[in-house]
């Protein structure tokens, strides 16, 4: 061996030795948080001004439009009540539907709350902070402290909004005396917020809290509807009390409905005990959770500040679908199910089995397209019990579930026009290979469809029941319109900077032309056929569907035409 050979290998082994040596662990000698700290603020002092008045311009826009929008009608109402107006009549309505309705927005808040902290959560510094500051020897509590409480004043701020909007209609529909009917909402709308922000803490700093939540997201999820579904069907007269009581007294969320209810003649008994459950609990959580904020992990906490950065780079630059596919990859997923269909024997199979093979291995799609098709469904029933002009914007906003649902579906062809290169793999045109990709969403559209409608048909529904898989073909055509718009116009939001907020509406119908041109179609004839729950009303209707499928699949086509701006070779035919 020669003497370079040596040199080299005890070079090797020092910096092995080196590297297995552990840093030793910063000292009070070390620690420059407090001169650190003192150093940012002097920093900070001449933007302090300016930041402050950012913030204060935010705060006064928000203030101007919730004086505008709710404080003068409000006041207005009041103003009517006082010389005479009697808006009781709909107070018992509001009374069947708190209790489930309560539980329902208060779930859907804390399972939002968790759900963000799967990818972001209550404690995350800008990316300076944790790619600069804190890899030096600072304490990361005071540091990240701060950041947890904003984000409790930002939950605690909706919440004290729908307080004071839950006053208005207590006061008004239930002449529940204003005091009393704020002090009982904002238990709720104080309390639930951050108990939420707790949890998203939880979440933020503990794998196997992340796994659950993803585990248990379906089922509460689930929930959420239903809760929703009993207070419409509550409000229509079918109302079931035992389970209104195991739904209040199931969790903070029931709680909060429990303290609103106590100043109304529809209290239940345990008002009190409700409130002290909320205090308590919301107090306990705040303090292990002030103690818990200085403990996130450095790495978890570099990661969801670019993963933050990110998504907001991309919703400025109005990019929706790029920040969702961030935000889901950065929240991750339950395992992948390697499901496998057979192999289809000819050739023009191919596409649907790749879709439905795609399908089958992200069951969480079939999923929200299911749950998405009940209040699609609600929202029809709705508007076959309600007079002519009510039904017509309640149809519409059926359509507008149904599209939602259908979209979920849609998955492999947003995947295609991410990126038109990965259809390289397609012996068919582009285009022709879009129009293959609507068949299985169609297919697994019109058999949910079949279902609930085939549910409720037993119920003693109407014909009209029947429209629900007749509207898929055009949905699912409008989505892929949708998915083919190619790169964002960002341009139609300046093309007419003199005409107020014009640009905005171009870009807005540039983004959404696919389903906004299906509802504007479809929504009177099936608000008539809904009305009417005639054969003849809905063969009509289902005849103008077609017809709106036909035009939109068409439509879609040209577009992806466009998209690609050339297409494969006319004699590699479709097989």
């Amino acid at each position: 061996m020669t003497a370079e050979t040596e040199e080299t290998a005890e070079a090797a082994e020092a910096a092995e030795a080196v590297e297995a040596v552990e840093p030793e662990a910063w000292s009070d000698d070390d620690d420059w948080t407090d001169e650190t700290l003192a150093l940012l603020r002097a920093l900070r002092a001449p933007y302090r001004l300016n930041r402050a008045k950012q913030i204060g311009f935010a705060f006064y826009c928000v203030l101007l439009i919730l004086i505008i929008w709710g404080g003068v009608p409000s006041l207005g109402l009041f103003l009517q009540a006082s010389m005479g107006a009697d808006y009781t009549a709909h107070g018992g309505d509001l009374l069947a539907a708190m209790p489930s309705g309560i539980a329902a927005v208060g779930l859907a808040f804390v399972l939002l709350a968790v759900r963000d902290g799967l990818w972001r959560g209550p404690v995350v510094p800008p990316r300076a902070a944790t790619d600069w500051l804190l890899a030096h020897p600072v304490r990361p509590r005071p540091v990240l402290r701060p950041w947890f409480w904003l984000s409790c004043g930002l939950a605690v701020f909706p919440g004290l909004v729908t307080a004071v909007g839950a006053m208005v209609a207590l006061g008004l529909l239930l002449r529940v005396g204003l005091p009393a009917a704020l002090g009982w909402c904002l238990l709720g709308g104080a309390c639930l917020p951050l108990l939420a922000t707790c949890a998203g803490l939880l979440v933020e700093r503990s794998d196997a809290a992340a796994r659950w939540v993803r585990r248990l997201t379906p089922a509460a999820t689930v929930l959420v509807l239903v809760f929703a579904a009993q207070s419409a069907l509550a409000v229509a007269g079918h109302r079931v009390h035992w389970l209104e009581l195991v739904e209040l007294w199931s969790g903070p969320w029931g709680w909060a409905g429990i303290a609103a209810l106590s100043p109304t003649r529809g209290a239940v008994p345990g008002g009190w005990l409700a409130a002290a459950l909320l205090l308590l609990s919301t107090a306990g959580a705040l303090v292990l959770a002030d103690r818990a904020a200085g403990t996130v992990p450095l790495g978890r906490l570099r990661e969801r500040a670019r993963t933050a950065a990110g998504v907001v780079a991309a919703l400025r630059t109005v990019e929706l679908r790029a920040a969702r596919l961030a935000v889901s990859g950065a929240a991750g997923s339950a395992r992948v199910r390697r499901v496998r269909l057979p192999m289809p024997r000819r050739a023009w199979l191919v596409v649907p089995w790749r879709d439905a093979t795609a399908l089958l291995r992200s069951p969480a799609r079939l999923g929200r397209a299911v749950l998405l098709t009940v209040p699609a469904l609600l929202c029809a029933m709705l508007a076959h019990g309600i007079g002519s002009k009510p039904s017509v914007p309640t149809t519409a906003v059926a359509l507008v579930f149904g599209y939602l649902a259908v979209a979920q579906l849609l998955e492999p062809a947003r995947i295609e026009t991410d990126d038109v290169r990965r259809a390289a793999w397609s012996p068919y045109p582009f285009a022709s290979l879009m129009l293959r990709h609507a068949i299985v969403p169609s297919v697994a559209g019109v058999l949910i469809g079949l279902i609930g409608a085939g549910a409720a048909a037993l119920s003693g529904a109407g014909p009209a029941v029947w429209l629900a898989p007749a509207v898929v073909p055009a949905l699912v055509a409008a989505g892929l319109v949708n998915t083919c718009r190619g790169a964002t116009r960002r341009d139609l939001m300046y093309k007419s900077p003199t005409s107020g907020g014009l640009g905005l509406f171009l870009f807005a119908a540039w983004y959404a032309a696919g389903p906004a041109a299906a509802v504007l179609a479809l929504t009177l004839p099936f608000a008539q056929a809904l009305r009417a729950d005639t054969a003849a009303s809905c063969g009509q209707a289902a005849a103008v569907g077609l017809v709106a499928a036909a035009v939109l699949l068409g439509w879609a086509r040209t577009r992806a035409t466009e998209l690609t701006g050339l297409s494969r070779p006319a004699a590699r035919r479709d097989g």
